[in-house]
């Protein structure tokens, strides 16, 4: 026998389970709508003609990037500075936050320097200081600049330096009779321990430094030096033709398709599509955890 409770349970997960539907459908939409255009002719993408299936339907606008050494040189820059910005970044977020995990009695240094990260995380000397102090490391058209001009994300040492210490003491503990020193407790305690959150932070800066473009912007000179969504953002935004130089004009004129842009933009967002459903397991947990403690 169905009970009146039972009845409200089940039409309360159904208006859940169709909620969740909606929004992932408004969620996909953007990306399906962007492959639509880059599988439709020129004509009927730039008559607005396209929205859920392809019109016109061909694969030109790949075949084109298949010939675009520009594309792929700022595809393998974003790639190493993907790879060399979170291998950094995960270092040193796991070594500045775990001694930070630690009491002001252990750490005696720890209170004044998390409010230093909790101020420069709040506040910062402007574009301009930033773009000096880069300049004077020799980080101009460098792709170092681009991976240690933003190389220690405050936030994620905070979320590791919270999720650490939710961690038993007694571990730590336990290997110190053991004879463990710090390194050998980091290593081979807290890091196995950590993947939940080591697995989110990993997503935020990959994200970060797989979507970024405005640095590049600031510290390239040249387009050769761009990463994927710095070169992108040059052929997807409409630029007033009267403030180039012929060559220039002639060479947006030829890279402002609407079909081919999506094509790019639908390519760059590939990577991410597929990294992400490999750590999506972790990220719940690891963000929950590591916000627990302020």
């Amino acid at each position: 026998m169905v009970t009146e409770r039972s009845m409200t349970a089940r039409l309360f997960n159904g208006l859940n389970l169709l909620v969740l539907i909606v929004l992932m459908l408004l969620c996909l939409l953007p990306v399906w709508y962007t492959l639509s255009v880059s599988l439709s002719d020129k004509a009927s993408a730039a008559a607005g003609q396209v929205f859920l299936w392809p019109r016109g339907f061909t694969w030109g606008s790949y075949e084109t990037i298949m010939k675009d050494d520009q594309f792929f040189r700022s595809f393998w820059i974003s790639i190493q500075r993907v790879v060399c910005g979170a291998a950094i970044a995960f270092f040193v977020i796991l070594l500045m936050a775990y001694p930070l995990s630690k009491t002001s009695k252990d750490f005696k240094p720890r209170n004044i320097i998390m409010w230093l990260l909790v101020f420069a995380m709040l506040f910062n000397g402007g574009l301009v200081p930033w773009y000096l102090t880069m300049q004077s490391l020799g980080m101009i058209n460098n792709i170092w600049g681009l991976v240690l001009g933003g190389g220690l994300p405050v936030f994620n040492v905070i979320l590791v330096m919270n999720y650490l210490r939710n961690m038993p003491k007694e571990m730590e503990e336990s290997a110190m009779i053991d004879g463990a020193g710090p390194w050998r407790i980091l290593f081979s305690v807290c890091l196995p321990l950590s993947v939940p959150v080591l697995a989110t932070i990993m997503v935020f800066t990959i994200v970060y430094h797989w979507n970024e473009f405005f640095q590049a912007l600031v510290l390239m000179n040249k387009a050769d030096h761009y990463p994927l969504q710095s070169y992108i953002r040059q052929v997807a935004v409409v630029i007033d033709p009267t403030k180039m130089d012929e060559e220039t004009v002639k060479r947006m004129s030829e890279l402002s398709n609407q079909t081919l842009n999506a094509a790019k933009i639908f390519i760059s967002m590939l990577p991410l599509l597929v990294i992400y459903p490999f750590l999506q397991k972790y990220f719940v947990k690891g963000i929950t955890l590591g916000s627990v403690k302020g």
